[in-house]
Parts: structure tokens; sequence; C-alpha cells
């Protein structure tokens, strides 16, 4: 399930006015849309008069966008960011520095980041676990480490607080980790994972400052 906006049309968008205006819609819409969103955007009309917008099409319905990119990126100041990695690192229980390792892992602070299987934002949420999370706009750097902290909060409670298996969970899912009872046979997970302990061990000891965009 993609990144999904609707706005209501009425009955006016019949005709060539109403078609006019929807253009005019999509237009302004773009403009909400983050640039590593926009190449991959697609829209549709929907039969009771709503415009969707989303990044995975469901459907034939769906066509790209036909527009140049008109887009702008939500971004913070690093102050922004700092108080928004302690203001929910204290609300679920995480070091600052753990947060920040994930950040520095997953997308190596950029808010417009998408992954080739459609994760997206600072802490890489797949669109599935950030509607669980209710995270309506995962490029929002403050909705995107809200809805992180508090995922791998759930993690570390789903396995004990051992942190390493939450963080290969946090990477392949809580049910491979289940399965195995240790970090998955994978590659890319058990490189992600010492990857982050890293990181994590140089942000707590101030060997190293985070690098932000």
């Amino acid at each position: 399930m993609g990144n999904t906006t609707p706005y209501k049309t009425g009955k006016s968008s019949r005709g060539w006015i109403g078609r006019a205006w929807y253009v005019a819609l999509v237009l302004s819409v773009m403009v909400l849309v983050p640039p590593a969103a926009t190449s991959e955007v697609y829209h549709a009309l929907q039969p009771d008069g709503t415009l969707s917008l989303t990044n995975v099409p469901t459907d034939r319905r769906y066509q790209p966008l036909p527009f140049g990119t008109m887009s702008i990126r939500t971004r913070l100041s690093q102050r922004e960011l700092e108080q928004a990695i302690a203001w929910y690192a204290r609300q679920y229980r995480l070091h600052p520095a753990l947060l920040r390792a994930v950040i520095k892992a997953e997308s190596d602070f950029d808010p417009a980041a998408v992954s080739r299987t459609g994760a997206q934002g600072l802490m890489q949420l797949m669109p599935r676990t950030a509607a669980s999370l209710k995270v309506r706009d995962p490029f929002n750097p403050v909705e995107n480490i809200r809805g992180g902290a508090k995922h791998l909060r759930y993690l570390l409670d789903r396995f004990n607080g051992d942190l390493t298996l939450a963080l290969a969970a946090y990477n392949a899912g809580e049910y491979r980790v289940k399965r195995h009872q240790q970090v998955p046979p994978i590659r890319e997970t058990r490189f992600y994972v010492k990857k982050v302990l890293t990181y994590y061990h140089a942000y707590r000891t101030g060997k190293v400052q985070p690098a932000y965009r």
C-alpha cells in the first residue's frame, strides 16, 4: 500500500471545466510531494470524485504525473532535528545515540530517501509499517522519527530488550527473527546490525558527530 492522498473534486469535475480544475489541482498538490517521490508519483480520479496520489499504484487507473517535478523538501535545522531525536528518545525510552545510529544507517540523514523496496524517510519506514504507526507523511522528519522510535521500542520489548535482535527485526522483519531465534542468515541484515551498533557506540561515546544534511 503506497502513500496515497485523497482530495475531493466535487461535481464540478465533469466536462472540460472539471478537467482543467483537475489539472490545476494536481499541479498544486505536487508542491507538497517530496522530490524523491515525485518521479514515481501516480494519480487517479476515483468514482466518488476523490483525487488520489500514490507512489505505489494499486491498479491501472493510476497514471504517472505528466508534468515536470515541482516540489519542496521538508527539512529541519540541525537543532530542530536534535530536539526531535531527544524528544522521541525520551518518550520511547531509547538512547538518542541509538536513534541517530539507525537514521545514519538507514538514510544518512536524508528525509527524502526512498529505498529500492519502497522504504521512506529518515528511518526508512515501509508504507504498511508507517500506516500502522499512524505516520501520515513519512517524508516529514518529525513524523518519521516518531514512527521509527515507536517501532524500535516495540521491537525491543518484543525481543526482551535484546538490541541485536531488535535491529535485525527492524531490517528483516520480526517474524524472520522469531523464526530463526537469532539474527537471520541474511547478509544484508547481518551487515546492517553491525553497522548500526558501530554507529551507536561512536555516537554514544562522542567519538563521531552526526553529519546532518
